[in-house]
C-alpha cells in the first residue's frame, strides 16, 4: 500500500428533530442524516476511523431514531465490497465513544482501538443527559460493569475489541495521519485530518461539527457536554481546515453526503 487511500464507508442512517441537529435554532421536524465510516488504507496498515451504529442495538434501546441498515453497510458488509475483512484492520480509531462511532467496533476483535483517554471515563460514568450516547459498550464490556444506571442488558457483551490504546492532545498517528481534539461535544472528541498524495488534505469533523449548515451558522448540535467549548471547536475546524488548505467532511449532512466519493470509490 505505497500511497494513501480513503474509502467512505456508508453505515445507513438515522433519524433525529431538527432542533437537535441545530440546537435552538431549527427547524423542527424529522432529519434524516447519514452514518459513515472512514477506512485508510496506509503504508503502516489500514485504520477504520469510526464503525457507525449497530442496528440491533439502536432498535433495541434507541427505536425512536429510526434507523435505516442494510447488511452491505455494516462493517463485514462494506469491507467486503472491498474484498477485506474485519481482520484486515489493524487499528480502529474512535472520534469518540457514543453508540452512532462505535457500534461497529464489535467485528473488529483483531483491531486496537485508540480513542481519547477521557472517552473511557466518559462511557464509564456519562453525565445523566449523555446516558443514552454511551449506552452502547460492546467496544469495551467491562465499563458496562462500572457504568451506573447501565442500560438494558446486551446479549453480545463478551464480544468487543480488547486491544486499547489511549492518547491524549494532537497526534500524528501515522506519517499524515492526524487526530486533532475537538472537545465539547463530549469530553475526549477526536477529528481526523488525512494527507493525500494527489489532492488536498480530508479533514473529517466527525460530530464536532455535523453538517455544512452548523459550521456556517456557528450553531451546535444540542447533544452536546459544553457548548461553549463545541463552539470554540467549531471555530477551531474552520481554523485547521484554512491552516493546512483542507477539505471539510461532515459527519452527518445529508446534502453533502450525496456528493461524496463512496466505496468503492476512494480518495488518493
Amino acid at each position: 500500500m505505497p500511497d494513501t487511500k480513503v474509502y467512505l464507508l456508508d453505515g445507513g442512517s438515522l433519524v433525529i428533530d431538527g432542533f437537535h441537529v441545530f440546537w435552538n435554532r431549527g427547524p423542527a421536524g424529522e432529519v434524516r442524516f447519514p452514518t459513515y465510516s472512514v477506512l485508510v488504507e496506509h503504508r503502516d496498515g489500514r485504520y477504520l476511523f469510526d464503525t457507525g451504529y449497530d442496528f440491533a442495538h439502536v432498535q433495541r434501546v434507541l427505536p425512536f431514531e429510526k434507523p435505516i441498515q442494510t447488511p452491505e453497510q455494516t462493517i463485514p458488509g462494506a469491507l467486503a465490497k472491498l474484498g477485506l475483512k474485519p481482520s484486515d484492520i489493524n487499528d480502529v480509531i474512535n472520534s469518540h465513544s457514543p453508540f452512532a462511532h462505535c457500534g461497529g467496533n464489535r467485528p473488529c476483535p483483531t483491531a486496537c482501538t485508540i480513542c481519547h483517554a477521557k472517552e473511557l471515563e466518559a462511557a464509564a460514568a456519562p453525565q445523566p443527559f449523555e446516558h443514552l450516547g454511551y449506552s452502547d459498550l460492546t467496544f469495551q464490556p467491562a465499563l458496562a460493569k462500572q457504568k451506573q444506571n447501565p442500560p438494558p442488558p446486551d446479549p453480545a457483551l463478551d464480544i468487543y475489541t480488547p486491544k486499547f490504546q489511549t492518547v491524549t492532545g494532537d497526534i500524528e498517528l501515522a506519517k499524515g495521519l492526524w487526530l486533532f481534539e475537538t472537545p465539547g461535544h463530549t469530553a475526549g472528541h477526536y477529528s481526523l485530518m488525512v494527507e493525500l498524495a494527489g489532492r488536498r488534505p480530508m479533514l473529517f469533523t466527525a460530530d464536532a461539527c455535523y453538517s455544512k449548515k452548523n459550521l456556517d451558522m456557528m450553531t451546535i448540535s444540542s447533544f452536546h457536554l459544553d457548548p461553549a467549548e463545541s463552539v470554540r471547536s467549531l471555530h477551531r475546524l474552520k481554523a485547521l481546515a484554512e491552516k493546512h488548505d483542507a477539505e471539510l467532511f461532515y459527519s452527518h449532512d445529508m446534502e453533502s453526503w450525496q456528493g461524496y466519493v463512496k466505496a468503492p470509490g476512494f480518495y488518493s
